[in-house]
């Protein structure tokens, strides 16, 4: 039990980290890196530009995912997981020190975007390992709870990187925000990276992973031995989370664009809101995954899915009130209803996948879904609105992405056997 605590506490601040990273990207694109690196553009398309590159780490995550899970089934997942932890460190320390426009030209937003790509290998491959180390380490009957707190380093990054840009942002003038406040945030980066790196090689291999090792069975082309055994589980896999990132960026990301862009209020207002709403999510995502081990991990999913369908229509007429406290339930509530879909989203995953293939499998499944869900979620988000100027455009968008969700959930296969004792041969 001692060492259990020991990976999930391992898993959950190396997430954290790494998440903490990836939303200071994600935030920094919505609030300033289109002035910074696309000042020929008017502040709309300006900002759009941002987003696309904030965008080019959604793609880049599935290629992490076959890459790390490849290595996660073939070496561990222990040695994976300090590399993802280094290359996200590394290539936001990076982005930290990168000259702007104004000093390079073109070539500032197309380095801006390499290292977002790089960015999003690393967190394609990180996902996987520490959801799967702390699922495979504890007791069968809490896989739910323990596959969990790797979740609960996204809100915790969120929290992080949010917090500390909304510091800067407001004890500086905007002028020295926008020359080198902003920095402060990346370049810390490389430290906290150090204090996760010292607390993931302390932690012990997978125990299963250790048996496949043990008995010579491990596969030798994960991916595409997942692909001809696992057709069902990739596209539930797929599925079930295109929801599920659709309805947290539009709750997390799009309501900072909407409350600056559209109803002119001070970006303050929308940061702190979602920063509230994600320390709920600190305490929501291991319930939700402690009640995935009780009612199941399909019933608890599909509730979640459906409140997010009924809220998305309340979301936006609360943001239209201007209140800052009918806004700060607005984004509270919202992310209640994503918790009760991301606390089981983990081991739901994971479990759909075999020990011998769980890294290539839950990694493939789960980031390919990041391209079509969150990764262009805030910009379909905002060229809904900008089109038809009604956020009830935006609402059936989310409504559509959820119900692709429960449809995720209908077609998942039983998950009970898939870590019944490794054969000592596989035919």
């Amino acid at each position: 039990m001692h060492q259990t605590r020991r990976v999930i506490l391992a898993s959950l601040i190396g997430t954290s980290l790494e998440w903490y990273d990836f939303f200071l990207y994600s935030t920094a694109a919505s609030l300033v890196f289109g002035k910074l690196f696309f000042p020929t553009f008017d502040p709309l398309n300006a900002t759009l530009l941002a987003l696309v590159t904030n965008a080019v780490a959604f793609v880049a995550r599935p290629l992490g995912g076959i890459v790390f899970g490849h290595f996660g089934d073939r070496v561990g997942r222990k040695t994976v997981l300090v590399v993802t932890l280094l290359v996200m460190g590394v290539s936001t320390f990076l982005i930290g020190v990168l000259p702007t426009y104004a000093a390079i030209g073109a070539a500032a937003p197309v380095l801006l975007g390499l290292l977002r790509f790089v960015q999003g290998l690393g967190l394609g491959g990180e996902w996987g390992g520490a959801v799967i180390m702390s699922m495979e380490h504890g007791e069968p009957g809490r896989r739910g709870f323990n596959a969990s707190w790797p979740q609960v380093g996204v809100p915790a990054g969120f929290i992080l990187a949010t917090a500390l840009l909304g510091i800067l942002d407001a004890t500086m003038s905007e002028a020295a925000f926008l020359s080198w406040g902003w920095r402060v945030p990346f370049l810390l980066s490389g430290v906290l990276v150090l204090v996760g790196l010292w607390v993931r090689v302390k932690i012990t291999e997978s125990p299963l992973f250790a048996e496949v090792e043990q008995k010579g069975v491990k596969a030798k082309m994960p991916l595409i031995e997942v692909l001809r055994t696992h057709p069902r589980a990739l596209l539930s896999a797929f599925t079930a989370r295109i929801g599920v990132d659709v309805a947290f960026y539009t709750f997390t990301i799009y309501i900072l664009l909407y409350i600056t862009t559209v109803l002119g209020m001070d970006r303050s207002v929308g940061l702190n809101a979602v920063l509230i709403g994600s320390a709920c999510q600190l305490v929501l995502i291991p319930l939700f995954g402690a009640l995935s081990d009780r009612y199941g991990r399909r019933a608890v999913y599909l509730a979640g899915a459906i409140g997010a369908a009924v809220w998305v229509f309340v979301f936006f007429p609360l943001l239209d009130t201007r209140s800052f406290p009918l806004i700060v339930v607005a984004a509270v509530v919202a992310l209640v209803t994503h918790a009760a879909m991301y606390g089981p989203q983990a081991s739901f995953i994971a479990e759909l996948f075999s020990t011998r293939l769980r890294y290539s499998g839950a990694s493939m499944g789960y980031q390919v879904a990041g391209i079509v869900g969150g990764g262009i979620a805030p910009i379909i988000a905002l060229h809904l609105y900008t089109t038809y100027k009604t956020t009830t455009a935006v609402s059936i968008y989310v409504v559509i992405a959820l119900a692709i969700t429960a449809f995720g959930l209908a077609i998942a296969p039983k998950s009970e056997d898939v870590d019944r004792p490794v054969p000592e041969t596989i035919a």
